[in-house]
């Protein structure tokens, strides 16, 4: 039983060193913290102008595309109104003209 606890507790002084010198290992690089901020501000910052300058373009192109099918619609609406109002003053001067015969 002493052997066994022996060897458990072995393991975990090993397991710990291996994790002491990984956290050790870790910090040897040149960069400080402070410096690992201002790279990401950085680069957030160029991310964020590129993001926008993508959106931009894209709104105006949605923009155009949108005033074109307007302008589209636009004129096939007209031209149906324009051939619904001739249909119709046709048919009502059927419409009348089978009034008045009706009349006589």
């Amino acid at each position: 039983m002493k052997t066994k606890l022996a060897a458990i507790l072995v393991g975990a002084a090993f397991s710990a060193a291996t994790l002491v010198y990984g956290q050790n290992a870790a910090g040897t690089d040149k960069s400080s913290a402070g410096s690992d901020v201002k790279k990401a501000a950085r680069t957030t910052a160029q991310d964020t102008k590129k993001v926008a300058t993508t959106t931009a373009h894209t709104a105006k192109s949605g923009a155009k595309t949108t005033a074109t099918d307007s302008k589209t619609v636009a004129k096939k609406t007209g031209h149906a109104t324009k051939t619904a109002a001739k249909d119709t003053a046709k048919d009502t001067k059927k419409a009348a003209d089978k009034t008045a015969d009706a009349v006589k």
